[in-house]
């Protein structure tokens, strides 16, 4: 199979889709790699590398979808690009559909394959594609949220964890998943007070086995989040809906209640947001304050990170990658049933249930393409 590596043109997003050593690996099993040129330099990855690895360099965006059979993006493909994905073809990358009615509508018009990464399953039912920008969204938002906190910075003037004789700062997280466990643990770890808020029993039952004891496991309600947020001097939205819209969990409303200059900070957005006043911004103006109150939505927070990210990603994308270029989707989809999730788009029908619910479109299950 022909795999084309794209370089990334969302706004400020440095990540790309494999590493010199994913192509080399590629290319051993007899997969020809071509690697749009420079796409990797954002990532500390010249095309020297990627030469060297078996690669061969692209000059162009239109070059790589002409002649690839599969091609892979880190975010979704940007206007610019629909014109030039086919019919059949495959494309391979995070593509958050339930949040971007547009591109959903804009997309079915290509009639290719997409395959999500974020839908992609495990063995266990874990999210294993996901899961390594989960973890480093999680951890850069208490990054971030500790910046903002600071007065230059508009926020209250609040070290997050305090020092000897006064109280640390009080973070809300909203979603016990891997985004939220990963955001406790950075905000205990530097000594916050920690509400970690899920609607399972169960992993509240683990989450209290495993935390630090500055960390306070508690069942998410409505009404422990409008009392928790009046509280917080910081507020994580983590929460996921497997391939749908997040729910929305913060209100306007709230926001009255909340403290003067206190952080919000919505991993969410890439799926809709789970606060009421969020919207996306961007690494280069990431924030915006609603009622005093800071908000930072930065849709892809990984991209700041893009040589930790990039490798986390290839780590977990690679073998997926490999069996898809081995087997056809099809073949794949078989081969690995975690692979069935993930095709979200396949001839121009929704085979994502999550994306044709959040816009009333007709939903077709995969087994009818394969």
């Amino acid at each position: 199979m022909i795999v084309g590596i794209l370089k990334e043109i969302k706004t400020e997003e440095n990540r790309v889709s494999m590493t010199p050593s994913g192509v080399e690996i590629m290319t051993r099993n007899g997969h020809q790699v071509l690697v749009e040129r420079s796409a990797g330099s954002g990532s500390g990855f010249d095309d020297d590398a990627y030469i060297l690895a078996g690669a061969d360099i692209s000059e162009t965006p239109e070059e790589i979808y002409g002649k690839s059979d599969m091609v892979m993006h880190v975010k979704e493909p940007q206007p610019s690009e629909y014109g030039l994905i086919r019919q059949n073809q495959i494309v391979f990358t995070y593509f958050h559909f339930a949040a971007d009615k547009d591109l959903t509508t804009e997309y079915m018009k290509t009639r290719s394959v997409a395959i999500a990464y974020e839908t992609i399953e495990g063995n266990d039912g874990s999210l294993p594609l996901l899961t390594p920008m989960s973890e480093v969204a999680g951890r850069m938002s208490i990054q971030e949220a500790a910046k903002y906190l600071e007065r230059f910075q508009g926020g209250r003037g609040i070290l997050l964890g305090g020092v000897t004789g006064v109280q640390p700062a009080t973070v809300l997280v909203i979603g016990g998943g891997i985004v939220g466990t990963n955001a406790a643990l950075m905000a205990c770890g530097l000594g916050a007070k920690v509400y970690l808020l899920d609607r399972d029993l169960d992993r509240l039952r683990h989450l209290s086995e495993i935390m630090p004891k500055n960390c306070f496991p508690i069942m998410s309600t409505p009404a422990t989040i409008r009392e928790l947020v009046q509280e917080a001097d910081v507020v994580i939205g983590a929460v996921l809906l497997r391939g749908a819209r997040a729910p929305m969990l913060v209100t306007r409303e709230m926001l009255w209640t909340m403290k003067k200059g206190a952080v919000m900070v919505d991993v969410a957005i890439d799926q809709g947001g789970c606060f009421e006043t969020s919207r996306a911004t961007t690494h280069s103006n990431p924030t915006y304050e609603v009622n005093g109150i800071i908000h930072y939505c930065v849709a892809n927070m990984p991209g700041a990170v893009p040589m930790t990210s990039t490798l986390a990603l290839t780590n977990a994308t690679l073998p997926y990658a490999l069996t898809i270029a081995n087997n056809g989707w099809k073949g794949a989809a078989i081969k690995n049933p975690g692979i069935k999730p993930g095709l979200s788009m396949i001839d121009g029908n929704i085979t994502c249930k999550g994306v044709a619910e959040a816009f009333g479109m007709e939903y077709k299950a995969v087994e009818i393409f394969l």
